[in-house]
């Protein structure tokens, strides 16, 4: 099926209805890249990432904040070959917000039908109900350590699977106490099968956030970004 597209319609109904559906625009992307994913369940497997370039949110302590402009425009055939190019069954979109691109639906959706495991990490601000229900939605949840607590789509929990992560990335105790809360409020444990709780890198000691975990018999699973201890955090492609 390589090299073949599905429409919203195609992938429905399960059959190919086009050799090349009508794209409408083209994608905008900082890099594409193979390396060891870093982080959620699937962290130490081989990944290919798509990072797309955009974001309308600006928390403090981003660490790509190089996708937030510039990027190269390609076709979502291009990127689609340059995904095959690097080879693997493991595919992340990220960002940026790669859901400010709607081209990576269908894009998702072709890579799903090739058999490929499909990942897209997303801030929680858009709705990540028109993805493909085989796409694993990593979703998070922005703590006020972050600047854009205010930003969560909580449509989105309407529509996440056991099969679905959340996120809440940690600066300090306070995000500590507002992901605990917003769990019990918002009735996670029923909804997904994985909570992260990340600490952000350099500014929460790992320990420390496993410490907290600990101390109140916490369900959830501490995330560690895998690829800042492999290579120097600052690394970019990897």
């Amino acid at each position: 099926m390589r090299g073949r597209f599905l429409t919203t319609r195609g992938r429905l109904s399960g059959k190919i209805v086009s050799e090349r559906p009508p794209w409408q625009f083209l994608m905008v992307v900082t890099e594409i890249f193979k390396s060891i994913q870093g982080e959620s369940t699937y962290a130490g497997l081989p990944c290919v990432f798509v990072r797309l370039t955009g974001c309308n949110l600006r928390c403090h302590w981003c660490d790509t904040a190089y996708a937030f402009y510039g990027g190269e425009h390609l076709t979502p055939e291009e990127v689609l070959a340059r995904i095959h190019a690097l080879g693997g069954n493991l595919v992340e979109f990220t960002g940026g917000e790669p859901l400010l691109q709607k081209e990576v639906i269908p894009l998702s959706a072709q890579l799903v039908a090739e058999g490929r495991r499909v990942l897209i990490e997303t801030s929680g601000e858009r709705y990540v109900g028109e993805l493909p229900r085989e796409v694993v939605k990593i979703v998070d949840v922005k703590c006020p350590g972050s600047g854009e607590s205010e930003s969560f789509c909580y449509d989105n929990l309407e529509v996440l699977e056991r099969k679905d992560q959340i996120k809440f990335v940690i600066l300090d105790e306070n995000d500590y106490r507002y992901a605990c809360a917003f769990i019990g409020q918002h009735r996670l444990r029923e909804r997904v099968d994985e909570l992260i709780f990340s600490p952000v890198f350099g500014q929460l000691h790992p320990r420390t956030l496993a410490e907290w975990i600990l101390r109140d018999g916490l369900e959830v699973r501490l995330g560690l970004q895998l690829h800042k201890f492999i290579w120097e955090p600052d690394v970019r492609g990897v």
